[in-house]
């Protein structure tokens, strides 16, 4: 069953005649086709698909291979779309929560079918991911790990951690990523105690710890990892700290496995951190899916959730971390296939504490 099949098959427990679909992301998921956001729509009835764009994708779709996808040209994607619905007999639409307000206004002035909304039905397909989609995940985890050796055999005390950033972003593209998904964090001594710091024009020291976080697009998938390692001799907390981060992220891994939740998952890395004195310190969740996006469902899981129930071939990042203010911080982020037994981690970087000399 194709996944736009999958989607026609749950419109009748929706109690929908239709589905539209709006984020480019979902678009492309469902029928291969890249479509940025704003860029069309796409139709989902019980008996067919609509790609609703402009005269910009006529040679694009011209070339686009799909016994499933009409395309549909127009300078007006809503108004067709109503006309579209109407002449289909469409008299329940279910559409995607997330539009805006200013696209929802609009589709209520000009629709004549009922509007339903609907949270994460797209969404929720993706989180299981295929054999294909789990193939790309592991290239582009790949990739990351030789990149992060790329930035092991160049960086040194004296480059700004922007100039580490942008080396990393030029190797990268040239070895088959395409972008990436975040901005690079390179976060280097005091930065590193900031869970989401950028990468600025601070000079990296001798005796700095540095984090490493990145993620690249590889066929269309991306990895999301992170590497923390120093600069020669680090304070001896850090190193502590280092050794309680690492067993964390490895107890977290060695007991994730289909069927359980996420808070149970999260308590086995937090319960470390917190017996050594560290859970203040330690101020985010455990991890969250990945895959055509850098942040899929599960959003998150960690203290309270409670309701997340991990299922065979979800792919999810493991990342706990411990941020001390003024001296650094550590994270160590691996990505995970869940099955019914032991996890794989498909970043084969090592965890190791590297010091570079």
């Amino acid at each position: 069953m194709s996944r736009i099949e999958k989607l026609q098959s749950k419109l009748q427990k929706m109690y929908i005649d239709a589905f539209l679909v709006t984020r480019g992301v979902n678009i492309e998921y469902l029928t291969g086709f890249s479509l940025p956001d704003g860029d069309g729509l796409l139709l989902v009835t019980q008996e067919q698909a609509v790609l609703i764009t402009d005269q910009r994708y006529e040679i694009a779709l011209k070339e686009f291979e799909s016994t499933e996808v009409i395309g549909l040209m127009t300078g007006d994607y809503y108004g067709s779309l109503n006309e579209l619905c109407q002449k289909l007999e469409i008299t329940v639409l279910g559409f995607e929560k997330s539009i805006s307000y200013q696209v929802y206004d609009l589709l209520d002035e000009i629709m004549t079918a009922d509007l339903v909304p609907f949270k994460g039905t797209v969404e929720r397909m993706r989180q299981i991911k295929s054999q294909d989609e789990i193939k790309n995940l592991r290239q582009s985890a790949t990739l990351m790990s030789q990149g992060y050796e790329y930035v092991l055999s160049f960086i040194h005390a004296g480059m700004t951690e922007r100039a580490v950033a942008n080396r990393l972003d030029f190797w990268m593209k040239e070895h088959g990523a395409t972008r990436s998904s975040f901005p690079t964090i390179v976060a280097s001594g005091s930065n590193a105690a900031k869970p989401h710091a950028t990468s600025s024009d601070k000079i990296i020291s001798d005796g700095d710890i540095v984090i490493l976080d990145f993620g690249y697009y590889v066929n269309g998938y991306t990895a999301d990892m992170t590497r923390t390692f120093a600069i020669g001799p680090i304070d001896p907390e850090l190193q502590d700290v280092y050794e309680i981060v690492n067993e964390a992220r490895q107890q977290v891994i060695d007991h994730a496995t289909s069927g359980i939740h996420g808070d149970q998952l999260d308590q086995f890395g937090r319960s470390l951190i917190e017996e050594a004195g560290y859970g203040d310190e330690f101020n985010h969740g455990m991890g969250h899916g990945i895959g055509l996006s850098v942040h899929e469902l599960p959003a998150t899981y960690g203290p309270a959730t409670h309701d997340v129930k991990l299922q065979t071939n979800e792919v999810i990042t493991v990342e706990p971390g411990i941020y001390i203010p003024e001296l650094g911080g550590v994270r160590i982020e691996d990505d995970i296939v869940i099955s019914h037994g032991k996890a794989e981690i498909i970043t084969p970087a090592s965890a190791d504490l590297m010091i570079i000399d």
